[in-house]
């Protein structure tokens, strides 16, 4: 099967950094476009930066300038680097790819719209 691990968030004074990371596992043949949502208490999930296979990335308003998404395909890996944190940063952080083309029986077969648990990002004021 096909999973996403997301790991890096933490505890952070607003001004630092924190560098999230998304790995995909299993028998993977191609990831498509991926991405970072957040999602703050009492809020709806948002988009904060997309990255596709050829790297375009595009970024919500309130992140250009700080947050830098990245990835290495041979890694199967997403990157969020965020910096100059502000408290309303805070949030569960989550990976998302819309396909992922994987190996199962030996044969090709695609998922779609995959998420991972989420990791936890806290900026203190």
């Amino acid at each position: 099967q096909v999973q996403l691990v997301e790991s890096g968030g933490g505890l952070v004074q607003a001004g630092g950094s924190l560098r999230l990371s998304c790995t995909a596992s299993g028998s993977i043949l191609n990831i498509n476009t991926m991405a970072w949502y957040r999602q703050a208490p009492g809020k709806q999930r948002e988009s904060v930066a997309t990255i596709t296979a050829g790297g375009n990335t595009v970024y919500a308003d309130s992140v250009k300038g700080r947050f830098t998404i990245s990835r290495d395909n041979a890694k199967k890996s997403a990157y969020l680097q965020m910096n100059s944190l502000k408290p309303e940063d805070t949030g569960v952080y989550y990976c998302n790819v819309d396909w992922i083309l994987f190996r199962e029986s030996m044969r090709p077969n695609q998922v779609y719209d995959v998420w991972g648990q989420g990791t936890q990002g806290t900026v203190s004021s």
